[in-house]
């Protein structure tokens, strides 16, 4: 009969023990994939990231639209965006939406959902247990004041782009500025003429 000393038996034991590591990295936020259609802004995998991040589509298309300061819509699981919007922005108020609908302040993980209580939207934790207020009270407090033109405000801008009928594109805050006879790279000085939603029409008074 063969013996066996109990120190050799544990390590046998602790050999053949499979040790799994959970990770923190497990979500990874899809790279949102832009690109330019005339004066429109396109994330081309919109649905991927929604199904990622386990959200309505349509609220992140919500929050997004306030965002950027843009009208758009969901087309075939793509976002379109009319405007040309710096895909750096578009980005950036991703990132905005995960840390405020998505990861839990508490454990930092993805494992969330959106509950309501009464008046009160909250995110409850499936991996801790934890069910907190939307942090929105600190999102207002970290936002720039916004700019207000309206007909006949004189402003200077920067040509950013040139549009798909050759007028130049310049950005103020959320307005998308068009000015005809403008050329791409000059900063001029403009007179509003027309405002539209986040789309004004302006007219070139000195360059």
């Amino acid at each position: 009969m063969s013996t066996y000393d109990y120190k050799d038996l544990l390590k046998k034991v602790y050999a053949n023990i499979s040790v799994t590591s959970a990770s923190d990295d497990r979500f990874k936020l899809p790279e949102a994939e832009i690109f330019y259609e005339g004066n429109t802004t396109v994330i081309k995998n919109f649905d991927k990231i929604s199904d990622a991040v386990n959200r309505d589509p349509d609220h992140i298309l919500k929050v997004l639209l306030g965002g950027v300061g843009s009208a758009g819509e969901r087309v075939a699981g793509r976002v379109i965006f009319q405007g040309k919007i710096p895909a750096g922005t578009v980005q950036e108020k991703l990132k905005d939406y995960i840390d405020l609908f998505v990861i839990c302040s508490e454990c930092g993980k993805p494992d969330t959902h959106i509950v309501k209580r009464g008046r009160n939207t909250m995110i409850r934790c499936d991996a801790c247990g934890a069910i907190h207020p939307l942090k929105s009270s600190k999102k207002k407090t970290e936002r720039p004041t916004s700019v207000s033109i309206s007909e006949g405000t004189v402003c200077e801008v920067t040509i950013k782009d040139i549009g798909k009928k050759g007028d130049g594109v310049a950005f103020l805050d959320k307005y998308i500025i068009y000015v005809p006879g403008s050329v791409k790279g000059a900063t001029v000085k403009v007179k509003i003429q027309k405002i539209s939603g986040t789309m004004a029409f302006a007219q070139i008074i000195e360059s």
